[in-house]
């Protein structure tokens, strides 16, 4: 029941005074540790209407910064060799098939091997309609630009002919030899068909296993059903942080709830260290303690 262990850096360039270069120290405090990912969220723009988050209180007011994770991740990238770049999710509509191409190759140029993409349509209208892209459609154009991407990494010169998507004879250079492409949609049986059709794996937004684990099972069906090794789909699930009556997070309540995750599919567990650290000093301590949770179960 082996996992990697991935950190979502949100938030911590706070305790570097809101100064980016801080996760650049981030990282390379959890490369050294052995963490094998980061992942970065990503906004474009935001709205003011927050109370529409679908999926409980949204963690920070609209005129929070968001950095652009491809840009942040090219700047880590130049400072570490070995911890895997991720994101959860980019909103990968907002950008267009062949730009995202462009910035995945790239990166990787800068990372060779180290990159997996965390894709995902996103929640907020306001986003498509300040970038002048249409809300309505934005999932089938995001499975179209996973497709397109890739015949633009396998050839060159490439051709690709979707409803959204359309090229003849084009040349996207750098390209990967490989960049996994993972899903953060819900394992609806129309989205499980459409992840086995074109992509690597899945992003579930669900944090208890007993929900998860029935997506899980239903992607690894699909799988199959594409004729694809289910035992090749990557899941990345996120933790349920844990707090204490005093309010405080409670790091062992939380790592507790990692054997039922494994149970339930995922092959790799994410945490926060938002919740627990306070002080950039505090980083190698706190790294340590998660690499000891992983030795647990290798």
């Amino acid at each position: 029941m082996s996992f990697k262990l991935s950190i979502g850096i949100y938030g911590l360039e706070n305790l570097y005074g809101g100064n980016p270069r801080g996760l650049i120290e981030v990282a390379q405090k959890a490369e050294a540790a052995g963490i094998d990912q980061l992942s970065m969220t990503d906004h474009v723009v935001m709205g003011n209407r927050t109370d529409r988050y679908p999926y409980g209180e949204f963690p920070s007011p609209p005129e929070t910064p968001w950095l652009e994770p491809m840009t942040i991740e090219s700047a880590i990238a130049g400072g570490t060799d070995k911890i895997e770049l991720s994101q959860g999710v980019l909103i990968a509509p907002l950008r267009s098939a062949a730009l995202l191409a462009k910035q995945i190759g790239t990166l990787d140029a800068l990372a060779p091997g180290r990159v997996v993409m965390g894709l995902g349509t996103g929640w907020q209208r306001e986003e498509y309609e300040a970038s002048g892209l249409p809300f309505k459609g934005r999932k089938d154009y995001l499975f179209e630009q996973i497709g397109a991407m890739k015949a633009m990494w396998a050839n060159a010169p490439a051709s690709y002919h979707g409803e959204k998507i359309n090229f003849d004879n084009i040349y996207n250079r750098p390209a990967p030899a490989t960049v996994p492409c993972w899903v953060g949609v819900k394992a609806s049986e129309e989205n499980c068909k459409l992840i086995a059709a074109v992509a690597d794996g899945w992003i579930p937004i669900e944090q208890d296993p007993k929900v998860f684990g029935e997506g899980v099972k239903a992607l690894r069906n699909a799988f199959d059903a594409a004729s694809r090794n289910p035992g090749e789909l990557q899941v990345r699930a996120m933790v349920e942080h844990k707090f204490g009556a005093d309010g405080n997070p409670d790091f062992q309540a939380t790592i507790d709830t990692i054997p039922a995750m494994l149970e339930a599919g995922a092959t790799y567990i994410e945490i926060l260290p938002l919740y627990f650290v306070y002080d950039p000093a505090a980083f190698d301590e706190f790294f340590g303690r998660l690499a000891e949770v992983k030795k647990q179960y290798s």
